[in-house]
């Protein structure tokens, strides 16, 4: 049978090892808050991606011109991939 020892006349390293057993790890989660991006916000770096979806679809340079043309006039990404598809 072990003999008690009160935590004050314990070691600090005994000390942090009781204490520590009564902590709880978070098991692979990440505590950290995620949050969504904006769906409504104006996003950059999305619409390069989209006219670079275009240019790498297209062709030839009349392609390239038609679909900017067609931007120029509705000022919307969305009419000019609906011709894409």
């Amino acid at each position: 049978m072990k003999k008690y020892i009160s935590l004050d006349k314990r070691s600090k390293k005994a000390q942090k090892k009781y204490y520590a057993g009564f902590r709880r790890t978070w098991d692979g989660l990440n505590p950290v808050i995620r949050t969504m991006p904006n769906g409504k916000a104006y996003n950059r770096k999305k619409d390069k991606e989209k006219m670079r979806k275009i240019d790498c679809l297209s062709e030839n340079r009349y392609t390239v011109d038609f679909f900017m043309k067609t931007f120029m006039e509705n000022r919307s990404l969305t009419s000019v991939l609906s011709l894409i598809k």
